[in-house]
């Protein structure tokens, strides 16, 4: 039978203090688990927050709405009532929804405004929303552009077809423009008037600010005379009813159009340049429309005919062609002229010769040095605007005389010129006298 050993005092005391840290750490976790107790549920609160903070309308005519939405959200745990909504600006407006308005937690709800212009040019406002939420929601910007009634515009008030023989016809084109700044609907084209019409443009169509159409309209007498009448365009633009007089005279005469002289000559022109001639062209027998003059080559251009352009019998007019040549050589063309004359086309030769641009050089010379050991020189340019610019060496080589041509020059352009003196130790001198402002011609 064991007996137990008596327990020593200072173990004893050890196994006290033992005991009294377990139940000072229980007692601590205590304390610390009571501090997340809470003493009661969170508070009720409503938050109100928008999707966005600015709404861009874009362009809108004057007069007309246009509406966007934004969404308004309750993100927190209370119901929140909004209860109005002020706008700085009367061409803004809270379209719905009719306020006030309940917005549960978690619940959202579109509000949508509408932008209506009064004319054109930029509108800017806020809108400030009121409810009872927590928080204050930031203003909404609120921006649109009012922009011009569409409006359409003619290339040409009126056409003159002037005379044409019976049993054939011309045409011309008009150009239709929305000169306005919102779309148009054309909705109807009609013509009056005995031997004109119309083709080109199916209606309806819209036309966008800035957009053309074109429209073709034909004269085609049935008997000799003089005819007038009228193209109208219907749409619901600020013009609705755009009309455009139309006229021309049916003949049986052809008349006849001839042009001098037959062979144009322009001559020598330097290349990169022009030069000018003018000839005359006359009607005969009758009338003479030109509607359209061509040379096929680029290098020359007719000047000085608006076109179409009708002649009165008997009678002249001057235009002018424009040689411009791009290389050294001869240069051909045929001026074609189109009217309604017999016969349809009348032509005249041109003829004309490009000659190359001049060629400069600038010569250089200079005094020998007076140093010994001298094996050549340096040749230095720089360019010239009200003073010289950075210098740079010209020559290739050294230059072992005291002449030097500089052949890289530019036509039109001016330059500085100094030059160095190099010993046999390759040692070489400041600069000499510059020259500036040397200026080269131009063709």
């Amino acid at each position: 039978m064991f007996r137990r050993k008596p327990m020593s005092t200072t173990t004893r005391h050890a196994l006290r203090r033992a005991v009294e840290g377990i139940l000072l750490t229980l007692v601590m976790a205590w304390i610390a688990g009571c501090q997340g107790v809470s003493s009661g549920p969170p508070a009720q609160q409503g938050s109100l927050s928008l999707a966005s903070s600015a709404l861009n309308f874009g362009s809108v005519a004057p007069g007309i709405s246009k509406a966007l939405t934004v969404s308004a959200t309750n993100s927190g745990n209370a119901p929140v009532n909004i209860s109005a909504a002020a706008i700085s600006s009367k061409y803004f407006a809270l379209r719905s929804p009719s306020l006030p308005a309940a917005l549960a937690a978690g619940q959202s709800v579109s509000l949508t405004f509408s932008f209506t212009p009064n004319a054109a040019g930029t509108f800017d406002a806020s809108a400030t929303i009121a409810s009872d939420a927590s928080s204050a929601v930031p203003n909404l910007s609120l921006t649109g552009t009012g922009v011009a009634d569409g409006q359409l515009a003619p290339s040409a008030t009126s056409e003159a077809f002037g005379s044409v023989i019976v049993g054939s016809s011309r045409s011309l084109t008009e150009v239709i423009t929305n000169a306005g700044g919102s779309s148009v609907t054309v909705s109807q084209v009609t013509v009056s008037g005995a031997g004109f019409s119309f083709s080109g443009m199916s209606v309806p169509v819209s036309l966008a600010a800035g957009q053309s159409a074109s429209i073709d309209v034909s004269f085609a007498p049935k008997s000799s005379g003089g005819v007038s009448g009228s193209l109208t365009i219907t749409s619901d633009a600020t013009n609705p009813a755009l009309s455009i007089a139309l006229s021309g005279t049916g003949t049986t005469t052809a008349g006849n159009l001839t042009v001098t002289p037959s062979t144009l000559g322009l001559g020598n022109v330097v290349v990169g340049s022009s030069g000018t001639a003018s000839g005359t062209l006359t009607a005969s027998g009758a009338n003479v429309t030109v509607t359209a003059a061509n040379t096929g080559n680029s290098v020359f251009s007719v000047g000085g005919l608006s076109l179409p352009i009708t002649i009165p019998v008997g009678q002249s007019t001057s235009f002018s062609v424009t040689f411009s040549p791009q290389i050294a050589g001869s240069a051909s063309a045929s001026l074609s002229l189109t009217s309604n004359g017999q016969p349809a086309t009348t032509t005249e030769s041109l003829t004309g010769t490009g000659t190359p641009a001049p060629t400069h050089t600038v010569n250089l010379s200079w005094n020998a040095s007076t140093s010994s050991n001298i094996s050549g020189y340096n040749i230095y340019r720089a360019g010239y605007t009200t003073s010289c610019g950075s210098f740079s060496k010209i020559n290739g080589v050294l230059n072992t005389g005291t002449l030097y041509t500089d052949s890289t020059v530019t036509n039109g352009s001016a330059y500085c010129y100094a030059a160095t003196a190099v010993d046999s130790s390759s040692v070489e001198s400041a600069y000499s006298n510059i020259v500036s402002n040397l200026k080269i011609p131009t063709p």
